[in-house]
């Protein structure tokens, strides 16, 4: 190995703890996120990099990510190789160890600096002037009284297949085409949701990817929000705004389904704003059955039967994917998450409750 080449590997290797001091001093200090990353550097990479990779029309990460399970296997079938005819093994597993640590660090730092940051920025709600504060079960029960109310009245406007389960003519292709506009409605309140980016993209593996229960992905180093459009027609709109509030820059995935209701019911249109507050009210009363049963099943009475109908599929839908791959991805996105300093993991998700309730005590109304 050339000595140039290996002193640039073992800079790049060093880059990895500078990297994660940094990540330590923003945790620490989210309003020095705010002001040095995720309010004046993020913003313009991420929509150079969105505009790029909208150039094209199909997922760029989709590709990288299968071509990147390519190179996995064979750098492993050539390590093998290597080793059964090196006179010098240990040199082989030497350099092969610099490889790998040098493409993980450069990969890690990449994220850091590209997305990874804003998890460490300032909360959505202090963004947004809200309080988070302790909250009773009748406040509970209030929001998703309302919630209920709001998505039987949306449900009755929209569309329906033979089944009665919600219709999206044309599907992803006009829920892609349409998704800007609640986010162009809420920009002059949050100057932040604004911004030109690139629109999300369809997902060519959506079938295989639903045996991981996975809706969508926000890949960061082709800033694409990338959408499972084999997901319900009644989630796909909410589904879609969830991963553009990715791409600019809210990572949280508790504050991007926030973020994806209110664009939701900020749009024009009736089929976004019933994904989002059906949304919104799957996450309110998943909340209200761990407090109060009872009160629980007493508001589930009075959904709209197309709201049962919605509900069910949905359910139905995600149950015949499930299994060991489903398992798996839950574990890993669960260790993705607490890597990030999301201490509850995957149950970080509940926390658009405390969102919601905080929006519901600030405006009097969901």
């Amino acid at each position: 190995m050339p000595q140039p080449k290996l002193k640039l590997k073992i800079f790049v290797i060093l880059l990895l703890p500078v990297m994660i001091l940094l990540k330590e001093l923003f945790h620490s200090k989210p309003s020095l996120a705010e002001k040095l990353y995720s309010g004046s550097v993020y913003p313009p990479i991420g929509k150079a990099i969105s505009k790029v990779s909208g150039l094209f029309p199909f997922s760029l990460a989709e590709i990288i990510v299968v071509a990147v399970i390519g190179a996995a296997a064979f750098t492993a079938f050539q390590f093998i190789s290597a080793m059964l005819k090196s006179k010098n093994r240990l040199q082989t597993i030497f350099n092969t160890l610099i490889n790998l640590l040098c493409i993980l660090s450069a990969a890690y730092c990449l994220f850091l600096l590209l997305w990874g940051f804003n998890y460490y920025r300032q909360p959505l709600a202090y963004s947004m002037g809200y309080s988070i504060e302790k909250s009773t079960v009748a406040d509970l029960e209030k929001l998703c009284s309302s919630l209920i109310e709001k998505t039987n009245q949306l449900r009755v406007n929209v569309e329906e297949n033979e089944k009665g389960i919600m219709l999206i003519n044309d599907g992803f292709k006009s829920v892609r085409q349409r998704s800007i506009t609640g986010y162009q409605s809420l920009a002059p309140i949050y100057p932040f949701l604004g911004g030109t980016y690139g629109l999300p993209k369809r997902i060519l593996l959506s079938q295989q990817l639903c045996y991981t229960g996975i809706s969508g992905i926000y890949f960061p180093y082709t800033g694409e929000a990338n959408v499972n459009t084999l997901v319900p027609d009644s989630m796909l709109p909410s589904t879609t705004c969830h991963e553009m509030a990715h791409q600019r820059g809210f990572a949280r995935e508790d504050e991007a389904n926030f973020i994806a209701y209110l664009t939701c019911k900020a749009h024009k249109d009736v089929d976004f704003q019933y994904s989002g507050y059906l949304l919104a009210t799957i996450y309110s009363m998943n909340a209200l059955y761990e407090y109060d049963i009872d009160r629980y099943h007493e508001l589930y009475s009075k959904y709209s039967d197309g709201v049962k109908r919605d509900l069910k599929y949905h359910s139905e839908f995600w149950k015949q994917f499930e299994g060991p791959a489903e398992e798996l991805q839950e574990k890993i996105n669960d260790t993705y998450l607490k890597s990030n300093k999301q201490t509850d993991g995957i149950y970080s998700y509940g926390r658009m409750v405390d969102l919601l309730l905080a929006e519901q005590k600030t405006n009097n109304t969901p």
